[in-house]
């Protein structure tokens, strides 16, 4: 009998699913010929949607649309391959006639069979008609690879009567909602599906175009703290956890830049710990007054035979020209800058190395700010600077980034070059090299961790660094980045 009561009610469970899913389903078929004029109707809300989407996806990646309805997200990212599913036969009929040059398929999301991975995946207002989003979850994983980003956008709950009201008034495509998750809900589902948060964020306050104010509104006003509570659009970035993928042992290339660091030079090499399959080091000198050159010469003469040394001579200035000259001849799998003044520990680059050796970050960045310094290894002024930077740019990038001046950062060879691909978006206006890479990686969605290490101070020489002038230079570059990574 208790069997039986528990058949029945698992059956009609069962047809209550088929029923919603079939009205949904119909429902969009039923507006599939009427989904361009309700895009048209909505131009400027789908334009910065467009703005968003081409800001996260280079162009020429691979991509994979859930829920792509008639294409046009999918086409807009202008994909070297791409893929568009839907439930709907209507809109895929109109999809692959509209948009030959990519391919479209008829696929429940949420029993996803695909044989292929993607470099970016779209879920653009599509998760709230899901009837199970942790099964979808759970199917999307069989299509990632270790470096694959996840896009969702989805819309604010405190919106859900101003966009039942433009259904009412036929401003909005009607459709059939399953679920209305928030951010905390979706979080929790991301979570128990091993998926590792990259950043997440809110976007469009004003979804209709009225003159000056919808862009005054969209992008300054609507990125401040609370008033960013109410805008239209959250959105997430994530990746599958990396623990899921087999890790290798990837060879390392630590990059020294070196002006009027003569005392220092032997002190790298003999405290220089052996990292991952293979250690190349790079000495990278430029424009000293001592004879930090001729030292790099006698220091690799002595110890060449028991480390893989090489040393460069920098033809530009500063402290990014040299990272680049010397990420330029690296031959590592990952990038490491060890600033020669020796006030980080060469020992603790094996803390670097393991954080993206096993995936836990993509951009490693150290910080001087947790563990207590050695006198006068920073001065007042600076750390005041420090955490002024910490705050703003944890708000700018949409990760936690404590110390932006720490000179110790690691990144992998792979995304170290899709960064050079990019950097044309950005421009050569980093003298200092610090800030070419962070804005590099957040323009690309990597996974940013830091090192807590402990800031010595340093036993040769004096800082090359001038207080005011490059603090100066480092907030116009905040300036500068607010209107590239923030106000988008």
């Amino acid at each position: 009998m208790i069997i039986t009561l528990v058949w029945i009610y698992s059956h009609i469970e069962i047809n209550k699913y088929m029923d919603k899913n079939a009205e949904s389903k119909k429902l969009v078929d039923l507006m599939a010929e009427k989904r361009e004029s309700f895009i048209n109707r909505n131009k400027y809300y789908y334009q910065e949607l467009k703005r968003f989407f081409d800001y996260n996806i280079p162009a020429g990646s691979s991509v994979l649309e859930i829920g792509c309805g008639i294409g046009n997200v999918l086409a807009d990212t202008k994909p070297r391959r791409g893929l568009g599913i839907d439930m709907s036969v209507e809109m895929i009929s109109i999809a692959r006639e509209k948009h030959p040059e990519l391919e479209f398929m008829v696929m429940d999301a949420q029993k996803m069979k695909i044989n292929e991975k993607f470099d970016f995946i779209i879920i653009s207002d599509t998760i709230g008609y899901f009837e199970d989003v942790q099964q979808f979850l759970k199917s999307m994983k069989a299509v990632c690879h270790q470096e694959t980003r996840i896009i969702m956008t989805y819309h604010n709950f405190l919106w859900a009567p101003v966009l039942r009201l433009a259904e009412i008034l036929h401003i909005k495509m009607p459709q059939k909602r399953l679920n209305w998750l928030n951010k905390e809900d979706l979080m929790n589902l991301l979570y128990l599906e091993d998926y590792d948060l990259i950043k997440d964020g809110r976007r469009l306050l004003i979804p209709k175009y009225i003159p000056i104010l919808s862009n005054l509104a969209n992008r300054y006003i609507g990125h401040l703290p609370l008033v960013n509570k109410v805008c239209l659009v959250n959105y997430v970035i994530a990746r599958v956890n990396p623990d899921l993928f087999n890790t290798t042992q990837p060879s390392v290339s630590v990059i020294i830049p070196a002006r009027n660091e003569e005392g220092n030079i032997e002190n790298a090499i003999k405290r220089m710990p052996r990292i991952g399959s293979h250690t190349e080091i790079i000495f990278v000198e430029g424009n000293s007054t001592d004879n930090t050159y001729q030292e790099i010469i006698r220091v690799y003469k002595k110890y060449k035979d028991r480390y893989d040394i090489k040393y460069l001579k920098q033809d530009g200035r500063g402290k990014g020209d040299a990272v680049r000259k010397g990420f330029a001849a690296a031959q590592g799998d990952i990038f490491m800058i060890l600033d020669a003044d020796l006030t980080v520990s060469p020992e603790d680059l094996t803390k670097f190395y393991t954080a993206i050796a096993s995936g836990k970050g993509e951009y490693i960045n150290g910080s001087r700010l947790v563990y207590p310094m050695e006198k006068e290894a920073m001065r007042f002024l600076n750390m005041l600077a420090n955490k002024f930077f910490s705050i703003m740019f944890s708000w700018l990038l949409g990760q936690r980034l404590k110390d932006t001046l720490c000179g110790t950062k690691v990144i992998n060879k792979a995304n170290y070059q899709k960064l050079i691909a990019n950097r044309k978006y950005f421009g050569e206006f980093d003298p200092f090299g610090d800030f070419d890479l962070i804005f590099g990686s957040a323009k690309l969605n990597l996974k940013i961790v830091e090192i807590p290490i402990k800031y010595r101070a340093r036993e040769y020489g004096d800082t090359n660094i001038s207080r005011f002038t490059h603090g100066w230079i480092l907030l116009k570059m905040v300036a500068f980045a607010m209107n590239k990574i923030k106000f988008i």
